[in-house]
């Protein structure tokens, strides 16, 4: 036969209405979270203009997003800001874009260069001027046309449009030019033409399709001048690049002669 005992409760506890429960895990819920990836996306920095902090937000990107926004300026698409940079436009993808750029254009001209000097029996020299022009080039191109663009909107009364928007179109926009460097290697004047054309094209349809909206909400003769002016500074772009990084080929030129600069009649040539 089983005991049982009676156990009596004790006056002094309660109905559990009155119990306390305390976390051992350190701060409470209410601590405000550590400045990180997230905190600084959701919450404006307050450092001066003038401060590192203050740009810190804008390089606070992962290397996936970097290359899915590199990828799709290459595939046209209408509303680019919308749909690829929205809602953390970023500095850090342009910048490593444009030096990436920079850094391919002297070495794969450099490499084709080397290759076209070899097959034609002739010395080869570096030229490190090539390193300090594509370095002006690019930067030139990618900081310093969206600053004037965005410096000459907002004297016309827009204001849709941010720095940092600006200079992500234009950062991004010249990615295709890293992998047409890299094909231009090959010692055929006719596919380092056409694959010229094709980053031309690419790129200024990019540029069509995501800064012509924001040219239109200015004064229409403003607008038509401002995309002149960005027309004939990328078709020069284009053009100084080819001449300038992919015109190397052997004495013997493969595929048929430069179809504007022409043959080269000793050794190789730059144009």
């Amino acid at each position: 036969m089983s005991n049982y005992h009676q156990i009596e409760s004790d006056d002094r506890a309660d109905d559990g209405n009155n119990l306390e429960f305390r976390s051992f895990l350190g701060n409470d819920s209410t601590t405000e979270p550590a400045p990180g990836r997230g905190y600084l996306r959701d919450q404006p920095t307050q450092s001066s203009f003038w401060n590192i902090e203050y740009y810190q937000p804008y390089f606070d990107v992962d290397t996936n997003t970097v290359l899915k926004r590199c990828y799709y300026t290459m595939v046209p698409n209408v509303d680019y800001l919308t749909n690829h940079l929205s809602p953390s436009p970023d500095l850090y993808g342009p910048f490593w874009t444009l030096s990436t750029m920079a850094f391919s254009l002297f070495v794969f001209s450099s490499l084709a260069s080397s290759i076209a000097s070899y097959l034609s029996s002739e010395p080869f020299d570096f030229d490190f001027k090539l390193l300090s022009i594509a370095v002006s080039l690019c930067y030139a191109y990618g900081l310093g046309l969206p600053l004037a663009l965005w410096l000459a909107l907002r004297y016309l009364g827009v204001t849709d449009w941010s720095l940092v928007e600006a200079i992500a179109i234009f950062g991004y926009g010249q990615f295709i030019w890293i992998p047409v460097s890299l094909l231009c290697v090959i010692p055929v004047p006719i596919l380092r033409w056409a694959l010229c054309g094709i980053a031309f094209g690419l790129s200024g349809w990019f540029l069509v399709a995501n800064v012509y909206p924001i040219l239109q909400t200015a004064e229409a003769k403003a607008t038509r001048l401002i995309a002149i002016v960005i027309f004939v500074l990328h078709a020069a772009l284009a053009l100084t690049l080819k001449i300038q990084f992919f015109s190397y080929y052997v004495i013997e030129p493969i595929g048929g002669s430069d179809p504007i600069t022409g043959p080269s009649p000793t050794g190789t040539s730059r144009f």
